[in-house]
């Protein structure tokens, strides 16, 4: 089908069903020139995504824990034609952990990153830490009790959790993003 992505894998080892990647980058109000983190991109289906929207005069900083995400990452954009994405690899849940200037960053993805971490309100502080004024972070996660596809649901938290942990950090709620039915998404504006 025309304009679909091929089977994207957005969590460990599970591979969902088939996303628009293009609609759901689209509703990330990204523009050219824009500067973007994708922290914990694990293959970059989105970090690719959006470098296309962002464009040659923006960059994008996929960033990961692990060495083998961030060279597929590499190729992913190698082999898309996008050269204005950069690689770090960092523990998201060590504040400052990603070498990422304060306040430097249009907009931060975190696409199911939060469920497998412990260290929640870090990763919230340090997307936060990197977001310029009125910059904006799109959390993706897997939605508690939709079955199906993704981790057990004990891994799973609660998308009014996430909405707590945001607001207590000064991040204003924008709007949901809508995914598909496994995954919640929201924007915040610093």
């Amino acid at each position: 089908m025309p304009g679909l992505s091929p089977s994207v894998n957005l969590s460990s080892g599970l591979t969902s069903q088939i996303f628009d990647l293009k609609d759901i980058v689209n509703q990330f109000d990204l523009g050219p020139g824009m500067r973007a983190a994708d922290l914990g991109s694990g293959s970059g289906y989105f970090t690719v995504e959006i470098a296309k929207v962002v464009g040659e005069g923006g960059q994008v900083m996929a960033v990961d824990i692990l060495d083998t995400a961030l060279e597929t990452v590499r190729e992913r954009a190698s082999g898309a034609g996008v050269k204005n994405v950069q690689l770090v690899r960092a523990n998201l849940e060590v504040i400052g952990s990603t070498f990422l200037a304060d306040d430097s960053q249009d907009f931060v993805l975190l696409a199911n990153v939060l469920f497998q971490n412990d260290e929640k309100l870090s990763i919230i502080k340090e997307a936060k830490r990197v977001l310029r004024p009125a910059g904006k972070l799109v959390v993706i996660d897997w939605e508690k009790g939709a079955g199906g596809l993704g981790p057990p649901d004990e891994y799973r938290t609660p998308k009014e959790s996430i909405l707590g942990l945001a607001s207590q950090e000064g991040l204003s709620y924008e709007k949901d993003v809508i995914v598909d039915a496994y995954h919640f998404g929201m924007m915040f504006r610093k």
